[in-house]
């Protein structure tokens, strides 16, 4: 069995909203409302750049956005980080892109003198997979807002401290 190779990419390119849009509903998690903010970010990043707090980084296997992260500085702190998205087509799930993603996006934040790296998640059933993930991947559970989202839907906030010099993946 061969592998596709993967490459990654920062530059937000014209039809990247769109495929955003596509991998986001893809994916099953997410509202509509939800997909739209997913999809202005990448409008924003596009015609505004990284500037606006919005960086993007894009898998891509044989040519083709498989997934995706946009994450940017927390407003007034030093070195801290918000991972706002991160997403993978449902067709590359499970293959290691997601994990891959993350690694770089790591790597990205640490080589913009990052430290934490923050990421909130919602605490129902459909999101059980998603919260393994960041588990497995070192992010520890930094705080629970409780009926945060809704009545029994709590926001777990989770947080991975990078290494110093972390920034080469």
């Amino acid at each position: 069995m061969t592998h596709a190779q993967i490459t990654f990419r920062s530059e937000v390119r014209q039809e990247d909203p769109e495929r955003v849009r596509e991998i986001v509903v893809s994916t099953g998690f997410f509202r509509p409302d939800e997909v739209k903010v997913a999809v202005e970010l990448a409008e924003v990043a596009l015609k505004k750049g990284a500037g606006e707090g919005y960086n993007f980084l894009f898998a891509e296997r044989n040519g083709a956005v498989a997934g995706y992260t946009c994450y940017g500085e927390i407003p007034c702190t030093i070195g801290s980080y918000d991972l706002y998205w991160i997403a993978v087509r449902n067709e590359f799930r499970r293959s290691g892109i997601g994990r891959q993603l993350l690694a770089h996006t790591e790597s990205a934040i640490a080589g913009r003198s990052g430290r934490a790296v923050y990421i909130e998640t919602a605490s129902c059933e459909k999101y059980l997979p998603t919260r393994d993930f960041y588990s497995r991947n070192g992010y520890k559970t930094a705080a629970v807002l409780k009926d945060y989202y809704s009545p029994g839907d709590d926001k777990i906030i989770y947080v991975k401290t990078l290494a110093p010099g972390a920034g080469s993946a």
